[in-house]
């Protein structure tokens, strides 16, 4: 077993487990249900397997660093087994309450420090982009130059490509954005758009 797998399942269950050989068949809600209700080190561990890899896909898109990734990972892991009773799957999918954490926790890591921060990203690069202006169709943005909008994508405040990358790289519908934020429709529209904006805006300057 993987030793950051390993560390987790140790630090979240005291139970003795049950009975679950077919537990990698079961669906997320299903699994999540049992785990809440057992809090069985070996049904999470079936969770962790299922996102692990993808979770750290999104992280080290953040961090650009494997082991600060890895790291994130773990505490990612952590958080969500401490916050699994509170999931509602009429509001989300799994996936997608599981994805609003890790953009939630690499987007408070990268900012932490503001030097850091400053040297990835310089504030003043970007003028306001206010609340009116030409919505951008995703379509535009699939006119691009796919390495060159990489590029651009890396070099956003972090809130705003984390909101990018829900909407299109995973595929959350306007209306479970809302729900998780907490946002109106116009709201989330209006801050999908200025984003989009903002990395039209970085691809632009660089050519």
């Amino acid at each position: 077993m993987h030793l950051k797998k390993a560390l987790i399942l140790s630090l979240v269950s005291d139970s003795p487990g049950g009975d679950y050989r077919d537990a990698k068949n079961w669906t997320d809600d299903e699994l999540i249900d049992k785990i809440v209700e057992k809090k069985d080190s070996r049904l999470f561990g079936v969770l962790y397997d299922r996102y692990s890899n993808k979770v750290y896909n999104k992280c080290i898109g953040f961090t650009k660093n494997q082991n600060e990734a890895k790291d994130l990972v773990q505490d990612i892991f952590l958080k969500v087994f401490t916050k699994l009773q509170h999931y509602n799957k009429v509001k989300a999918s799994f996936s997608t309450w599981l994805y609003v954490i890790v953009y939630n926790h690499c987007t408070n890591y990268v900012t932490r420090d503001k030097k850091r921060w400053q040297n990835t990203f310089k504030e003043s690069s970007i003028k306001d982009y206010g609340d009116s202006g030409d919505v951008i169709e995703l379509e535009e943005l699939n006119g691009l130059d796919e390495e060159k909008f990489s590029e651009a994508l890396l070099k956003l405040p972090p809130e705003d490509k984390a909101l990018l990358l829900l909407r299109y790289q995973d595929d959350v519908p306007i209306k479970e954005i809302q729900e998780l934020l907490c946002l109106n429709e116009s709201a989330v529209k209006m801050r999908i758009n200025r984003a989009k904006k903002k990395v039209v805006k970085i691809y632009e300057s660089s050519r």
